[in-house]
């Protein structure tokens, strides 16, 4: 008769886990799917084929370590201080609008995937350094993964918070992953120069658009 009792509730609570791991999921990717800095950096470096894995582990650890914080209750310190936001958005905005124009300029001298026709790679150490800055200098990130993912981590049981939030990360990076590694699919299509400067143009439209957005405090 125990057994049979301890049967059910265990399964019962094995469903509520697996139940917040998959709302975790859903609700990591509804905020990481957008047309974004990060994602459109992604996107580029995937079309390339230049240090995918290095920009796809990079934005993958980044979101769960955000994650993670807004589940240890981090967001609180971030309301606390509502400076330390400002600072972030100004300097976020600031380098969006300078990646706006590296982007623009790339538009109007389009280059191509094609023999003798391709831009300069960009070093490791570049790729690196542009989205570190793209993720954690982005005020959104706070707001979205830390606070509201957080917030809604934290509204689920003591048990199944973490539950949670390991359905978020594991959306992060199927994300990341699938948009670094499938980007090469369209590489026959970027082989125009045309493409490029459709793509850096529409980039740098979303980086102006980005900027000048965080530096209003929109």
């Amino acid at each position: 008769m125990q057994f049979r009792s301890v049967v059910p509730s265990t399964l019962v609570n094995a469903l509520d886990l697996v139940q917040a791991a998959v709302l975790g999921l859903g609700t990591g990717l509804a905020l990481i799917i957008a047309i974004g800095a990060q994602n459109a950096f992604v996107l580029r470096q995937g079309i390339r084929g230049e240090h995918v894995a290095v920009v796809v582990v990079i934005c993958a650890l980044s979101d769960a370590l955000l994650i993670a914080a807004g589940i240890l209750g981090i967001g609180a310190l971030i309301e606390a201080a509502p400076v330390v936001v400002d600072v972030i958005r100004y300097a976020g905005a600031a380098f969006l609008i300078g990646y706006g124009l590296i982007a623009a300029k790339r538009a109007i001298r389009p280059g191509s995937l094609t023999a003798g026709e391709q831009q300069g790679p960009l070093s490791t150490k570049a790729a690196v350094a542009t989205v570190l800055a793209l993720t954690w200098l982005n005020p959104h990130v706070y707001l979205d993964t830390v606070l509201l993912l957080g917030s809604v981590a934290n509204s689920q049981a003591p048990d199944a918070r973490w539950w949670f939030g390991g359905g978020a990360m594991l959306g992060s990076l199927i994300w990341f992953s699938a948009l670094g590694f499938g980007a090469r699919l369209l590489r026959r299509f970027f082989a125009k120069p045309s493409s490029w400067r459709i793509l850096d143009g529409a980039i740098a439209v979303v980086m102006f658009a980005l900027g000048i957005r965080m530096a209003i405090g929109a």
